[in-house]
């Protein structure tokens, strides 16, 4: 087994993408081995691409006619909705606007991670747009590369047709118009899905690199470094510490834009350690391994509640159930599992906004995986009813979350 394989010896997947990185051989014609890769795995992956494309611009008309027919403006449903109002507004003015509310809870700006916000400034610096306007366009482009690394990721741990299923499924989630909107998921996957791609064909800068950024996007980007370090420990215990150095500069690159951004919200508040954590706090979000959102769901049951609360528990339980599925079925490489699980602890583990739960899996596109290779062994009737009956949630959850829903996405 070569080395570039040494991660994903265990899967089981039947139809692996083991040519992903070997030379062209003889036989191929000359222009084909001038090809760059690059080029190459983006035109493997064009189907896939094209496929999410079409549901995500389905799933924004759907939300635009229903918009319209209720008076509301598209746009800003997609640019101004939730996070996203905070995020423009972080682009525009910087940090330090704080909402105090009557129930206790203290709503800083410190809680969202700079750079995503950033990059809308410096869009909008750059072209003709608002500031709204240009978180769109960044969400829509990184949605595109997350697309693609996660393409690419799937392809080579279970095929071409899981991995182009892989793709459609996370772009018909329910939660999927998140990926339409000014919000960071889009940018913290792409980041997440090439970061573990560069771990599974070992390019180790590469990897630290788009994992540090990963960190600079969101709270839960601390997976991605989790995983980096996962598989730079493993390379170490195989070669007993005499890794390259490119594996120790990944490993210490990895956590930079997470630690970085805690220890500046930690300085500015007086607090190095403590101080962005309590600026969660004051958002109502901690972890406490799970006991405030057990406390949530006991009320659900007892108690009347709103169908987009049933809809979080209902998904973050099947998420749950396909990481059983991941661990126990497909037995992923080690930064896949690690990955994934870092996401899925920090969603089940975690209290407050318990609305928001199914969105804070997103980024865990493994999950899919199960799902995705079942369906290249099922019927095809069976997968056009599990695609058709997805995408009808899809476009519907998306109206009612941002229209009718009085909770939070």
């Amino acid at each position: 087994m070569s080395g570039k394989d040494r991660f994903s010896r265990a899967r089981r997947c039947p139809l692996s993408a083991e040519t992903l990185d070997r030379p062209a051989s003889a036989a191929t014609p000359a222009p084909a081995r001038r090809v760059p890769r690059w080029r190459a795995s983006l035109h493997r992956a064009a189907p896939a691409l094209g496929l999410f494309a079409a549901a995500r611009l389905t799933g924004i008309l759907v939300l635009a006619l229903w918009a319209w027919h209720v008076g509301r403006s598209p746009r800003a449903l997609l640019a101004k909705s939730w996070d996203s109002d905070w995020y423009t507004r972080i682009a525009a003015h910087g940090y330090g606007r704080t909402l105090f509310w009557p129930d206790g809870a203290v709503q800083s700006d410190l809680a969202f991670f700079p750079l995503y916000p950033g990059l809308v400034r410096a869009v909008a610096t750059v072209l003709p747009v608002a500031y709204g306007t240009a978180g769109l366009l960044l969400s829509w482009l990184a949605a595109g590369a997350a697309a693609w690394g996660i393409y690419l990721v799937a392809e080579r741990l279970c095929g071409r047709p899981a991995a182009v299923l892989t793709v459609l499924l996370w772009g018909l989630l329910p939660h999927s118009i998140v990926l339409s909107m000014a919000y960071t998921e889009p940018l913290m996957t792409a980041f997440a899905a090439w970061a573990l791609y560069a771990l599974l064909t070992r390019r180790w800068l590469w990897a630290g690199t788009l994992a540090a950024l990963a960190g600079l996007s969101r709270p839960n980007g601390v997976a991605i470094a989790a995983a980096v370090l996962a598989a730079a420990g493993l390379e170490l215990w195989q070669r007993r510490g005499r890794a390259d150095w490119p594996v120790w500069a990944g490993a210490a690159l990895a956590p930079a834009g997470w630690l970085s951004y805690l220890l500046w919200v930690g300085a500015r508040r007086g607090d190095l350690l403590g101080g962005y954590f309590a600026v969660q706090d004051g958002w109502t979000s901690r972890f406490d391994l799970g006991r405030g959102a057990l406390r949530f769901v006991r009320g659900m049951v007892t108690g009347p509640t709103e169908f987009g609360y049933v809809m979080a528990l209902v998904i973050t339980g099947a998420g749950v159930l396909l990481f059983a599925l991941l661990v126990s079925g497909e037995r992923p490489p080690l930064p896949v599992l690690v990955y994934t699980g870092v996401l899925v602890l920090i969603t089940v583990g975690g209290s407050g906004f318990f609305e928001s739960k199914p969105r804070f899996l997103l980024p865990a596109f493994p999950l899919l995986l199960p799902l995705a290779r079942a369906m290249t062994r099922a019927r095809p009737g069976a997968a056009i009813v599990v695609i058709a009956g997805l995408a009808g949630l899809s476009f519907a959850y998306a109206p009612y979350v941002l229209t009718l829903a009085r909770m939070a996405l």
